[in-house]
């Protein structure tokens, strides 16, 4: 029985090993190539989702610049739209690329490296700001393109592990020349509209502020100051403080002619000055300006018929910025013999005009326990009733006073923490008071006291206030705000000492951000963005607007109805004050360089500055 069982088992399972190995065998001897495929498969790039982010995320970026270009969604769209963006890319290199752990979490961190490197290596103008504007948006386009056009090299390479090799060694490759591209460049600010001044600024190249330090090195001498000068007086014809006498850069009783065509405004000096965002004060001959000197801010004095330096005042403070750079932001104030200054990080001064002697100084930091605004301190100091009054941003502290003679504390008022316009003075039905402008809206202040006298509720949020309240007729202003905020004219009146403001319209025709405006016959003239616009002022109607001054200032010589307009790139133009068109007679090129800073003219020449040199033009008369 048991060879028969024996016979009865052995046979069967010999069959069944025949039949297996000589029949199904050669399946299984290819299936391992068959089970080769598959995660190679798996580990093929899913492209597509990486492409839709990028695509979408620049036509919503895109679409908002279209529509609200000028406004703080569109301006937001471009800082906020580089990270979202990429921080989706990561989620789909992570989660949806398809690709191996170690790719997936490799590449990542070797981009985060080479920005860590790139950070450590680069310019400090390169980090912050531009980082976010300009860095990642490269890099996403670099990586999304380059992952495009190789994809063929999935078709064109055998082996599809070798070609994912070249992919990914061409990402990580030009990743790295887009970081060490920043390690090899210069930020220089940009303008008005954001257009980055980097690209071909080799960090090695001197700037403009290296060659100004080489050229004061050789000019600066060890010339004492005089400490017995006669003291200065203000005449007629001075300009003796920022904007002029009334602050609204509007200029009477003088005229110019107009044939700039056949007889140009005439060049008396051009040199090169330290970085600075002010403008000039011009006593007589004295012509006052701030500037940064290496490590030091200076308030300086140059002879007004030679450009060359009277005297300056020097103080350890440098403040720096990615959007305007370096240097003091504000113009000095003459006032009874003084000047006064208000530097960038918040150091005001008192200085003899005539030899640059300090008086007293003073730290609105420590005075108000203020934050250092974002863009640095660019209110020019006011001084009236025996008071200089200064901006801070300080809670409850937002205006301090300081007495004009000793500079001890006087006041401290008002709310409104976000703000970089100056206070302006005015006089309403015979009461002197000081505006202040911030983004909470415009409230007045007794000079003597720091009594609220009235508040105008406007609050703005996600911008600043820069530009001064204009004052239309006796007792109505002009409140501007940036990013088609647009402008409200509000009447002021009082019964007794009741004091009320109402608003009279508001209109989204002009929208002044760091360019002031000015009024002339019932019309106001002014920027929004890039345009230069008119606006009548009786509801607040556009007149026409036009392109090609950049973001510039204006300067008004009401006997002509004549616009002089300091635009960006340096160049100075005459148009008609006309609200019925844009007529503009002639320009010229003035100076080199962006130009923020307000023009001066004054006893018949035209002043003009900006962060990298400064002139003087002497203007016919008719």
């Amino acid at each position: 029985m048991s060879d028969i069982q024996s016979q009865f088992s052995d046979q069967p399972l010999k069959q069944s090993t025949t039949q297996f190995t000589d029949e199904p065998m050669p399946a299984r001897q290819a299936e391992p190539e068959a089970m080769a495929s598959p995660p190679s498969l798996q580990r093929r790039l899913r492209l597509w989702p990486g492409v839709a982010i990028f695509a979408v995320q620049w036509a919503i970026v895109g679409t908002l610049q279209l529509f609200f270009d000028g406004e703080p969604l569109g301006f937001m769209s471009l800082l906020i739209g580089p990270m979202v963006g990429t921080l989706a890319l990561l989620g789909w290199w992570l989660f949806f690329s398809r690709l191996s752990w170690t790719d997936r979490l490799g590449v990542p961190a070797a981009c985060i490296l080479m920005v860590g490197l790139m950070l450590l290596l680069a310019d400090q103008s390169i980090k912050g700001m531009p980082l976010v504007f300009y860095t990642l948006p490269l890099a996403e386009a670099f990586g999304i393109l380059w992952l495009v056009v190789s994809y063929p090299l999935v078709w064109l390479v055998p082996s599809y592990s070798t070609s994912w090799q070249i992919r990914r060694g061409g990402l990580l490759l030009g990743l790295m020349m887009v970081c060490g591209y920043f390690t090899l460049v210069r930020f220089d600010g940009v303008t008005g509209a954001f257009q980055a001044a980097m690209w071909n600024n080799w960090r090695w190249t001197p700037s403009a502020e290296d060659n100004f330090l080489a050229d004061l090195a050789k000019s600066k001498t060890s010339k004492p100051v005089e400490m017995n000068a006669k003291p200065l007086a203000l005449q007629p014809g001075d300009w003796p403080c920022f904007r002029g006498l009334n602050r609204d850069s509007r200029l009477t009783g003088v005229k110019i002619a107009t044939d700039w065509g056949q007889n140009p405004p005439k060049l008396v000096w051009r040199h090169k000055v330290g970085p600075g965002w002010g403008s000039f004060a011009v006593i007589g001959k004295h012509l006052f300006t701030q500037e940064q000197w290496d490590k030091n801010e200076a308030v300086v004095c140059y002879d007004a018929d030679t450009g060359k330096i009277l005297w300056s005042h020097e103080y350890p403070a440098r403040f720096w910025e990615a959007v305007a750079g370096v240097g003091p932001r504000a113009t000095p104030t003459f006032h009874d013999g003084k000047i006064y200054a208000m530097g960038a990080a918040g150091k005001l001064c008192c200085l003899d005009a005539a030899s640059g002697k300090e008086l007293w100084s003073r730290d609105i930091l420590a005075d108000s326990e203020a934050k250092l605004p974002q863009w640095g301190f660019a209110a020019s100091p006011l001084v009236m009733q025996g008071m200089v009054l200064v901006f801070t941003g300080a809670k409850d502290k937002c205006v301090m006073a300081y007495h004009a003679d000793t500079g001890k504390i006087a006041w401290h008022a008002g709310d409104g923490e976000f703000s970089y316009s100056s206070l302006q003075g005015a006089k309403i039905d015979g009461v002197e008071q000081a505006l202040m402008m911030t983004g909470d809206g415009l409230f007045a202040l007794q000079p003597k006291t720091g009594a609220v006298l009235w508040n105008y509720e406007w609050k703005l949020s996600g911008a600043a206030r820069c530009v001064q309240p204009g004052a239309v007729g006796n007792a109505d202003f002009l409140l501007g705000s940036p990013f088609n905020s647009g402008t409200h004219r509000l009447h002021v009146a009082h019964d007794g000492d009741k004091w009320d403001a109402e608003k009279v319209w508001q209109s989204r025709a002009i929208s002044p951000y760091f360019n002031d405006f000015v009024t002339h016959r019932d019309h106001m003239y002014g920027f929004t963005g890039e345009l230069f616009a008119c606006v009548d002022l009786d509801k607040g109607k556009l007149k026409w607007k036009e392109r090609g001054y950049g973001t510039g200032q204006a300067l008004l010589l009401a006997d002509q109805d004549l616009l002089l307009l300091m635009a960006e790139q340096g160049e100075v133009a005459m148009l008609e004050a006309n609200p019925q068109e844009h007529k503009e007679l002639t320009r010229f090129k003035a100076i080199e360089g962006k130009t923020w800073n307000h023009p001066v003219v004054a006893h018949g020449r035209l002043y003009v500055r900006n962060g990298q040199e400064a002139a003087c033009y002497q203007l016919r008369t008719p």
